[in-house]
């Protein structure tokens, strides 16, 4: 299972930045552009994308391979 990937807001824009890393992975314009990137990175790591807002807290967060809660039938 790979790293959860969280899209983090920056004086210059967006980042991504892979869970327990002391340095962020890509820096982007928009949080659209980083968030195409974190998903990308978590569907390779079958982990989760947290998007977090301009204030911090994680607003949305998307599970790509590693579901807790598969849905049953």
């Amino acid at each position: 299972m790979g790293k959860n990937q969280h899209v983090v807001h920056r004086e210059n824009g967006w980042a991504v930045r892979g869970e327990g890393n002391q340095k962020d992975t890509s820096h982007h314009r928009t949080q659209a552009e980083a968030e195409r990137a974190a998903r990308d990175i978590a569907i390779n790591q079958r982990s989760e994308v947290l998007i977090h807002g301009e204030n911090g807290r994680i607003r949305e967060r998307n599970s790509y391979g590693n579901d807790p809660f598969p849905p049953k039938g």
